[in-house]
């Protein structure tokens, strides 16, 4: 049943991404507390597999082809397996499965949510380059505004939560440690995947100029961090700070826009 809160455009939106949510839900396994159910965490390990596989032929990986099929066999029987295990062996009802046996797929289950994360992001890439070819909007403009902000508001959420909730050091860690995640693997993963598939060690890499103006602005971003938490607040970032970010930000989209379009 819906709730009798939602407009029927929502309504509809929700009925057009329940088979997607479905098979979403179904294919991550999610022993934690909160989300714990012990027949769909079995369901979600046996047909994982199945995901998987689609998941890499998107990477002209073929697990159903003949020299891979026999190691997408014992794969997915080790999952139907594992999956029989919880089923027979895991608490039901209000309980909640041991640390021990939680973890590993809980791991497991973090690696399938990062193969739909890459799914849906290469998707929105392609969508928004489409978009921008339709409506003339160079694609660093998209990616520096539409696509920024959609990847951040996850994490704009949750370290806004954090924050509201006395945990500011957490909030301000994750600030940086997300972003430092992002560029690191994100570029690592992302050459190291273009060597594999051209057999090239050397790749051109041109920076634009809203590249180079965001590299500026993040240095001024640091340097402005020190000062106001060093030596004007002693050790703590004053409130005023938030004002001198978001003007920071603001100048650099106009700023990265101008460059783009000049």
């Amino acid at each position: 049943a819906f709730n009798g809160d939602l407009k029927l455009y929502e309504k509809v939106l929700l009925l057009c991404e329940f088979p997607f949510t479905l098979f979403r839900k179904a294919s991550i396994p999610i022993p934690c507390e909160g989300y714990y159910n012990r027949g769909f965490i079995a369901l979600s390990m046996a047909l994982s597999p199945l995901w998987f596989a689609f998941y890499l032929l998107g990477h002209e990986i073929n697990l159903f082809s003949k020299s891979l099929i026999l190691y997408f066999m014992i794969y997915w029987a080790i999952a139907i397996v594992i999956g029989a295990s919880i089923l027979r062996l895991a608490p039901g009802g209000e309980g909640n499965m041991s640390m021990v046996a939680a973890a590993p797929v809980a791991l497991y289950g973090f690696v399938m949510a990062a193969t739909w994360i890459d799914y849906i992001a290469d998707h929105l890439v392609s969508l928004l380059d489409f978009i921008g070819i339709v409506l003339h909007i160079p694609g660093t403009i998209m990616g520096l505004t539409v696509l920024a902000w959609g990847n951040s508001m996850g994490d704009l959420s949750a370290n806004m939560t954090m924050a509201r909730k006395g945990l500011g050091n957490m909030a301000m860690t994750a600030c940086f440690a997300g972003p430092v995640f992002n560029i690191l693997m994100g570029l690592g993963l992302g050459f190291s995947s273009l060597e594999a598939q051209t057999h090239k060690q050397d790749a051109a890499v041109s920076l634009s100029a809203p590249i180079v103006t965001g590299f500026i602005f993040v240095l001024i971003n640091c340097g402005a961090i020190l000062v106001t938490g060093t030596m004007v607040g002693k050790g703590r970032i004053e409130p005023y700070y938030g004002y001198i970010a978001l003007a920071l930000y603001t100048i650099y989209v106009v700023t990265s826009i101008t460059l783009e379009l000049t």
